[in-house]
């Protein structure tokens, strides 16, 4: 594994070239930067189906 020494891709302008294109798109181009995204979605998410689940609950006991 490189420890910071030389890259062929650094010095090739491909690094920089994806994340250029990944922000533009807004879509992490590696893997962890695609599960993290996803994971702060669904974080976001779960406490308004919580609210949804119960508002109808709360609606159909009436």
């Amino acid at each position: 594994m490189n420890k910071g020494g030389f890259s062929w891709k650094r010095f090739l302008g491909i690094s920089q070239a994806k994340a250029r294109i990944s922000r533009q798109i807004g879509i992490p181009l590696t893997r962890s930067g695609r599960q993290r995204k996803i994971g702060a979605a669904m974080g976001c998410l779960i406490p308004i189906l919580a609210l949804i689940l119960i508002a109808g609950f709360l609606l159909w006991i009436k």
